[in-house]
């Protein structure tokens, strides 16, 4: 099964202080030993290091290059799939929605695929599957 990587996927690899590092780290380690193709949008990869850099410092941005990027297949955006992203980001009409987030979502049904590694609900409510899934509230 091919997965979609997103940048709240990276981030949470990335930092050692998000909630969700743990079972970000499980969730890659897991994939990789299935062998289960990973890919990603040059898109998430350039929002995956400008949040790095911010957040984490430029340590960070030299793991996203060197250690998770080249595991990962980066399928470059399209004028079609910028023009298409963009038009469904102005139509949403909403500023927790991203551009990044709309190509995602747009690559993902041209690609055929279901399964987003990610913390952000976006995918879900777009119809996606995330791994991990959510923790069960108690």
């Amino acid at each position: 099964m091919t997965v979609f990587i997103d940048t709240s996927a990276f981030f949470s690899l990335l930092s050692h202080e998000d909630a969700n590092h743990a079972r970000a780290l499980e969730t890659w380690v897991a994939l990789h030993s299935r062998q289960d193709p990973i890919e990603t949008s040059n898109y998430v990869l350039l929002e995956t290091m400008a949040l790095a850099q911010r957040r984490l410092g430029m340590k960070a941005v030299h793991a996203c290059h060197s250690v998770f990027f080249p595991l990962v297949e980066v399928v470059w955006v399209e004028v079609s799939l910028h023009y298409r992203a963009t038009a469904a980001l102005l139509t949403a009409s909403t500023r927790d929605l991203s551009l990044v987030d709309c190509v995602s979502f747009e690559m993902m049904r041209d690609r055929n695929l279901d399964i987003a590694f990610a913390f952000d609900q976006h995918f879900t409510r777009q119809g996606f599957t995330c791994i991990p899934a959510a923790p069960a509230t108690q």
